[in-house]
């Protein structure tokens, strides 16, 4: 999985995956789905100047990353929200969050893609390679 596995603690993300059983790839979903929301809610704040709104989303980000083992993105998120949180302690706007906002994202897409391909029974993870001197590993499918 190319470097996902820095990306992804992949044995969390099985046991998960083992624990919530049948209704994982659900769960999953709204995983893409409330992330997207939070990320978005987390631009949308850094664009208004909005500290206060930074934080719920980022936090709830947070959590849902440790839950399927997304660890970086987990750690960026939870920079976010304790940074932001000091900032309404002190009555600033923490513009020095603006690279983490934009490798929130970046994050956020690889992650996303890194799921899709751990979950997609369609693609294959370990595909061989085939080329000129390569036998072909299905060969011999559907032969009499």
């Amino acid at each position: 999985m190319d470097n996902s596995s820095e990306l992804i603690d992949w044995v969390h993300f099985e046991r998960s995956r083992a624990e919530l059983g049948p209704g994982f790839i659900k769960i999953l979903g709204y995983f893409r789905e409330d992330g997207a929301k939070s990320l978005a809610a987390i631009e949308q704040a850094m664009h208004e100047h909005n500290t206060v709104a930074l934080v719920i989303p980022a936090h709830t980000l947070k959590g849902e990353s440790r839950q399927f083992g997304a660890n970086q993105m987990a750690d960026v998120a939870e920079h976010i929200e304790s940074t932001a949180r000091r900032c309404i302690e002190t009555h600033r706007f923490p513009d020095e969050l603006v690279p983490d906002v934009v490798q929130l994202r970046k994050l956020w897409n690889q992650t996303v893609d890194a799921f899709d391909k751990a979950v997609n029974p369609l693609v294959s993870r370990n595909a061989p390679t085939v080329g000129f001197g390569r036998k072909v590993a299905n060969q011999g499918f559907g032969r009499i």
